[in-house]
């Protein structure tokens, strides 16, 4: 403890008085909490505060810190370097002399060294935000693991759900290449999400098999060309568009590879059976409980 700046001893009324003379209580006896004041402990003279608490307590240091910052930034602004002195140099400045011909009009005048535009846009011009953003087509593909070529998996939308299809490949999409064989359950080579498949735990052997001709750019559609509506208002039957010769010829080569690697399967009858029925769920049956 070290010893207080000024005393103040207290007198028999209410109100007491601290080194700067304000009152810590009011009319009404009601104390008053000063932060920045000092106050007696007892009668000894002792005080609450030491002298490095009441310099916290006061802020002080705060004080001193933003003194020490002001004198630097001035000593900042008032600091020339040979750089800056060079830059001031060549700046161009504001106003330049001209001379002014006629004997009235003294001689020469100051002008505008960059002159102000004459005319101004009425509307402001949009801003060009650039979007540093990858595009979807540039985002890595991910595939679960249990989706490996040759995987049996089930649908769970489409016209084809409940089926149970064979994954053929992994396309740079992010798509899976599945056919049924379309020989036993009816669905054809074509790509689906593998957000709407649920993998079994059955597995073929397609890797004898080569894929690589088969990518997005195989699947996409081929628009027909657009016809007359004057001449064609009366008539409104869409034809469905036919299927090319080169998928046709695709699938029966997929398919082809696929059967081989249900016949070389130790349960082959039992696997074509499996792949050609529904999946469904009865009453009772918990679909968190089953293992596929």
């Amino acid at each position: 403890m070290s010893t207080p700046s000024a005393k103040t001893v207290p007198t028999g009324g209410k109100s007491k008085t601290t080194a700067s003379g304000k009152s810590t209580t009011t009319t009404s006896g009601k104390k008053v909490v000063n932060s920045h004041s000092n106050r007696l402990l007892n009668g000894d003279g002792l005080m609450r505060f030491s002298r490095g608490r009441m310099f916290h307590r006061r802020a002080l240091y705060r004080i001193g810190k933003w003194k020490d910052q002001q004198a630097k930034l001035k000593a900042d602004k008032t600091k020339k370097t040979a750089g800056s002195i060079q830059k001031k140099n060549k700046r161009a400045p504001a106003l330049k002399k001209k001379p002014i011909g006629g004997d009235r009009n003294g001689k020469e005048r100051l002008v505008r060294t960059k002159r102000f535009p004459r005319f101004y846009p009425t509307e402001e011009r949009p801003k060009k935000f650039s979007v540093k953003r990858k595009k979807f087509g540039d985002h890595p593909r991910r595939f679960r693991s249990s989706l490996s070529p040759g995987t049996v998996v089930i649908l769970v939308a489409g016209k084809h759900a409940g089926k149970r299809v064979v994954v053929v490949k992994h396309l740079s999409s992010g798509l899976l290449l599945v056919t049924g064989p379309y020989k036993l359950n009816g669905v054809k080579l074509s790509r689906v999400n593998q957000i709407y498949v649920i993998a079994t735990s059955t597995k073929l052997d397609v890797s004898a098999g080569k894929f690589d001709a088969y990518d997005d750019k195989f699947f996409k559609r081929v628009r027909p060309a657009k016809k007359d509506a004057e001449k064609d208002i009366f008539d409104s039957k869409k034809e469905k568009p036919k299927l090319s010769e080169e998928r046709t010829q695709a699938q029966r080569t997929v398919d082809t590879i696929v059967l081989t690697a249900i016949k070389a399967n130790a349960d082959s009858r039992v696997l074509r059976r499996y792949l050609k029925s529904r999946f469904q769920l009865w009453n009772g049956v918990l679909p968190h409980k089953l293992k596929f």
